[in-house]
């Protein structure tokens, strides 16, 4: 039987139940979602919260005794004339110190420049038409997480790819497109890099332990270790629920004339012999400024290694990750883009550089608001005060462990459905489980890779992701008849088992007691 004839077997009654069975769960969550206001508003809202709720804590007199020194904090009301001033002479210094914002604008201001140079895309369909049949599925679910490395490219460049992929394996687009989504989107924080995500939330994080005495503060490297291996694992995982659940549910999905070689030409086309020669000088000059970054950092008297100590964890290589990042991408990127024509004189460098920026205006925005946030937060001393609060009660109801560990991944992904942005949402449980889990010795470090879990793998069942709209889009060009509840219940079981698999990969990591990045373990004391 030919693909076309097994394609038009499927009979409409398998989608419409999957999308009347989770349509009423789906309607609740847009309901909720729209009634949220925009991020923005949302710590604003929070922001004026925080300053009421000071007073009222001033008045009530609340305090905490800190375990570790004995000193009494005590609320402090920013409802007054010395908050009002401290506001007033600081608000521009709490934005303009903000940590995360120079660390993104330059990290991405590089990667803007090796992507819209084409060199990132090329470089991804070059690797995916290029692997065995044999592991065509785990490779497209890593490199959907790892290409987010480049921003968004990877939810965006991946699906396409892999709809043309598995049309020439003889399978269902359909099922290629929430493969590469699935692999973008619940494994976005995964990758065999430093990401954009690890310098983002690694300067949140830092601006709260900043706050906390005697806590280092958390480098881009922090997560590295463990990334590396989920990325592994999820991509292994991910081609397993494909193979169980994703590729059978489609066997029998329409095309409806559509023809997807046409449609996808640009994609599936293989590389230009100029397209080559761009990837082999820029894969060249990127090596090449890797062995100059090694020779500056592995010699004993390297300038990158601690001048004091000799060491690497903590040298300027780390805490310079961010520039040392920038100018590699800059490189490949230039390079490969004066080769294949992209790049044509200097100033487009800087346009792309500038569309970088462009594209990051409403995460700026945010930031000004973040950055009153967290800082109102921390003179307000109610962070230490929750945070002693909040150890003090689960020492007291015995949730140390797993099962604290569990409960937090649990309520961020929740949280996620309705809440896309990471920064927004990270910048709102930093100040409180950083502090609260470090009164149980549990590192940041350690506390952020359990954020970056639970705000992975519910991102592809949310109708609220801001590219969910342009899955639906693509599978309507196969399938006019699907709709949201059919997307998400296709997505759904890489959401639940993906969690599943990854909990049980913390615990793992957990019991052999491993390091979880360069310089970086689950205690804060071992």
């Amino acid at each position: 039987m030919t693909e076309k004839k097994r394609i038009d077997k499927r009979s409409n009654t398998s989608q419409n139940d999957g999308a009347h069975a989770t349509g009423g769960f789906l309607h609740f969550v847009e309901r909720i979602g729209n009634k949220l206001p925009h991020p923005f508003w949302l710590f604003v809202w929070m922001t004026l919260f925080t300053v009421a709720a000071s007073a009222v804590a001033s008045w009530l007199g609340l305090s905490a005794t800190n375990p570790r020194t004995g000193e009494v904090i005590e609320a402090v009301n920013l409802l007054s004339a010395n908050g009002l001033r401290s506001f007033v002479e600081h608000m521009v210094q709490n934005f303009a110190r903000f940590a995360p914002v120079g660390m993104v604008l330059i990290m991405l201001m590089g990667v803007s420049v090796a992507e819209k140079s084409n060199f990132l895309p090329v470089l991804m369909r070059s690797i995916a038409f290029s692997v065995p049949r044999g592991i065509v599925l785990p490779v497209i679910f890593m490199l959907g997480a790892c290409g987010n490395i480049g921003s968004d490219a990877g939810v965006v460049i991946i699906p396409p790819i892999a709809a043309i992929i598995f049309i020439k394996m003889g399978l269902h687009p359909i099922a290629g497109l929430v493969v590469g989504y699935a692999g973008a989107t619940a494994g976005f924080t995964a990758n065999f890099f430093i990401s954009g995500t690890d310098v983002l939330l690694a300067g949140i994080s830092s601006e709260v332990t900043g706050h906390m005495e005697g806590v280092p503060e958390v480098s881009a490297t922090a997560n590295w270790f463990f990334m590396i291996i989920s990325t592994l694992f999820l991509g292994f995982a991910g081609a397993f629920i494909a193979r169980r659940f994703t590729i059978p549910r489609t066997e029998t999905y329409p095309l409806e004339g559509i023809d997807p070689e046409i449609e996808n030409k640009d994609a599936a086309r293989g590389l230009t012999e100029q397209e080559r020669r761009g990837l082999r000088w820029a894969l060249f000059a990127g090596l090449l400024y890797i062995v100059v970054i090694g020779l500056l950092s592995v010699p004993a008297s390297a300038p990158l290694r601690n001048p004091e100590t000799g060491g690497l964890v903590p040298s300027p290589l780390l805490r310079g990750l961010v520039p040392i990042l920038f100018f590699f991408f800059t490189i490949t990127g230039v390079v490969y883009g004066k080769i294949v024509g992209t790049i044509k004189k200097a100033n487009d460098v800087l346009d792309f550089m500038t569309q970088g920026i462009r594209d990051l205006a409403g995460y700026i925005v945010l930031m000004v608001v973040v950055a009153q946030f967290i800082n109102f937060f921390y003179w307000s001393h109610l962070d230490t005060i929750l945070a002693i609060g909040g150890a003090e009660f689960l020492k007291a109801t015995g949730l140390t462990g797993p099962p604290v560990f569990v409960l937090f991944v649990l309520l961020v992904a929740f949280i996620n459905i309705f809440i896309g942005s990471g920064s927004a949402k990270w910048a709102i449980f930093a100040p409180i489980f950083i502090p609260m889990l470090a009164q149980l010795n549990y590192s940041p470090a350690f506390v952020q890779l359990l954020y970056r879990i639970g705000d992975s793998v519910t991102n592809g069942i949310s109708p609220l992701y801001p590219y969910f709209p342009l899955l639906l889009g693509w599978i309507n060009k196969y399938d006019q008849r699907a709709g949201v509840g059919t997307v998400v219940t296709m997505l759904l079981p890489y959401a639940v088992f993906l969690l599943i698999l990854w909990l049980m990969l913390v615990l793992a990591w957990y019991i052999l007691g491993l390091p979880i990045g360069i310089g970086e373990t689950i205690y804060m004391v071992p």
